[in-house]
């Protein structure tokens, strides 16, 4: 399991996060994603720890706590969707010649 981790300061670090979350358990991994074209952070995180019954103690602890002037969102994680979309909009049909 992957506990989502939102509305994230956006100074919070990997290491600040990693301190947070260790006094529920071992941290196994932590994603900061980050804007491609500005490099800034997302203001979220993924946490992964070493065991589900640590996630859940994080979850029910951390959900709603004010860290760093923010109030958190945190909850398991959401599976990835594939996006299975092709090419972008336009479409539709063409009316009397226009």
């Amino acid at each position: 399991m992957t506990i989502y981790v939102g509305n994230l300061s956006y100074r919070a670090t990997e290491e600040d996060l990693r301190l947070v979350f260790a006094e529920y358990g071992t941290v196994k991994r932590i994603v900061l994603p980050t804007d491609r074209e500005t490099g800034r952070m997302r203001g979220f995180a993924f946490v992964e720890m070493t065991e589900d019954a640590q996630e859940d103690a994080a979850i029910t602890e951390l959900d709603g706590a004010e860290w760093m002037g923010r109030q958190l969102r945190v909850n398991k994680a959401k599976p990835r969707e594939e996006n299975n979309r092709r090419g972008g909009g336009g479409g539709g049909m063409k009316r009397n010649g226009f």
